[in-house]
């Protein structure tokens, strides 16, 4: 039996894309506290998604969105990963209050310990996409986007999208610039 680079494309990307969740919830989180939310949506949903993103371009006005819209459309996977904002109890002051229970009261302001949670995560996924010699790029814009489509579910305040390709140049760089 004969297989072809191209037969097995999808397979590899998707054989890729489970390590990189896993890497992502193996990544250390400061006190062990776990808030990460992992996926990886392929075929309709990444169509769902750019459509989506561009309809953000259109209230947004951020030329980037648009070009990012487009750019997913040559993705075979997206990985995402978000985090939930909770404290974590260490009372840093990071956040810019005095204490986590000031903090609370403060809801949509994140714990700098699950934004710090959540690029670790994302360096561990991204690492896996390189090391299988993947074509990745994270991005904020279809983070917002796939957060406002409720594909993190509920309890995420924000997250990146991570394009997955295979193909002779990396689609996800020099793109056209805005």
């Amino acid at each position: 039996m004969l297989f072809t680079e191209e037969s097995i494309r999808d397979y590899r990307i998707m054989e890729v894309a489970k390590a990189m969740m896993c890497a992502a919830r193996t990544a250390p989180k400061a006190r062990g506290i776990d808030n990460l939310v992992i996926a990886t949506i392929t075929n309709f949903d990444i169509i769902k998604l750019s459509e989506h993103t561009k309809k953000m371009y259109e209230s947004n006005n951020q030329q980037f969105f648009l070009r990012d819209s487009e750019n997913i459309l040559k993705a075979r996977a997206i990985v995402l990963i978000g985090t939930k904002i909770s404290i974590v109890g260490l009372n840093c002051g990071l956040c810019g209050f005095a204490t986590c229970e000031e903090k609370l009261s403060n809801s949509n302001v994140p714990c700098m310990f699950n934004s710090n949670d959540l690029g670790i995560a994302i360096g561990s996924a991204v690492s896996v996409a390189a090391d299988n010699r993947i074509d990745s790029r994270v991005m904020y814009s279809v983070g917002v986007a796939a957060k406002e489509l409720g594909l993190y579910g509920e309890e995420v305040a924000y997250g990146f999208a991570i394009p997955l390709s295979v193909t002779g140049k990396n689609p996800f760089f020099d793109r056209p610039t805005l």
